[in-house]
């Protein structure tokens, strides 16, 4: 057994080697521990280490046990008991060690995966980043035509002003002129009315003048 723990250290040991370097073993390793952690492959973990726990929890019960023998009895110490206390020490510090080196594999394993998920955001928010760079000068010059647009509308609406304050200004004149053009032609009416009641008055007195007149030469001729 302490043979077989020797081999898992090792082998522990290598990957946390190969993890901590990038090297293009790393991504082999990479993508077995993910495969490893998908399916059964957490409870068989668990349940390996959870053996290992409670055989180490065992060896160091025994040890603890063997100690208890030598502080009771006064002889010297058996080399039996020696022998085992030895064993039980180096099984006990070999799964302890391999239990500790499989907690940094994992946590290295689980660093490693968020600092790809967190660099493949970064990538994608730079390729975001550097589309929108891109289609700034598109929208540059959409809004540079639309100004243009306004500036040439507003240049229109100053003339139609322009154009409607003349045409007002016109309109107004006529309407003066109108006023004028009315007066007057009641004046000329009034005028004509004074004339035309002239005119009878005279055609009255020419009347008698000429009664008058033919009066005179009738009595001439008795």
């Amino acid at each position: 057994m302490i043979q077989l723990l020797f081999m898992v250290i090792f082998s522990e040991m290598a990957v946390i080697m190969v993890l901590s370097f990038k090297t293009p073993f790393r991504k082999l390793v990479i993508m077995g521990l993910d495969r490893l952690k998908r399916g059964r492959g957490p409870v068989v973990v668990k349940t390996v280490a959870g053996t290992v726990f409670v055989v180490m929890v065992s060896s160091v019960y025994s040890m603890m046990e063997i100690q208890k023998r030598w502080v009771g009895d006064d002889g010297p110490v058996s080399s039996t008991d020696q022998v085992l206390m030895v064993r039980h020490l180096l099984e006990a510090t070999l799964m302890g060690a391999t239990i500790f080196l499989a907690l940094m594999i994992d946590r290295l394993h689980h660093y490693i995966r968020e600092l790809r998920i967190r660099r493949k955001t970064m990538d994608a928010v730079k390729k975001q980043g550097q589309g929108s760079n891109d289609k700034k000068p598109d929208g540059f010059d959409k809004v540079k035509s639309l100004e243009e647009e306004v500036m040439t509308l507003r240049e229109k609406l100053k003339q139609l002003e322009s154009d409607i304050e003349a045409k007002t200004k016109q309109i107004n004149a006529a309407e003066v002129n109108t006023v004028a053009l009315r007066k007057q032609s009641e004046g000329l009416l009034l005028e004509y009315d004074r004339l035309l009641e002239e005119n009878e008055s005279l055609r009255g007195q020419l009347q008698s003048l000429d009664r008058k007149l033919s009066r005179s030469d009738s009595k001439k001729n008795l």
